[in-house]
């Protein structure tokens, strides 16, 4: 079992001030290429796993934010970390139907 979510907020300052959702795409695909657990809402995208998986995650989306021509990123990041395992479900199972 996971034993940490993390939920991040990518903003990246673009080239000319172009449109940062195919950025936002890049981000979330180094997430899809990771294998982990997420889940894309519309302010920010949820990932299940071992925190220091995740964090590494963080780190690769960041630097391909500079690789695609940012000069810089900010990352919000929300990190619940709970060594007896965690799952989104766990919190968020009530309010499905």
């Amino acid at each position: 079992m996971a034993n940490a979510l993390i939920s991040i907020q990518i903003i990246p300052k673009t080239k000319n001030g172009e449109d940062v959702i195919p950025y936002v795409d890049e981000a979330i695909r180094v997430i899809e290429e990771a294998g982990v657990k997420y889940e894309v809402h519309p302010l920010e995208t949820t990932m299940e796993g071992e925190l220091e998986d995740l964090l590494k995650i963080i780190t690769k989306m960041n630097e391909k934010m500079i690789e695609k021509g940012s000069r810089n990123v900010i990352s919000q990041v929300k990190i619940l970390y709970q060594p007896s395992g965690i799952e989104m479900n766990d919190l968020t199972e009530k309010y499905r139907s």
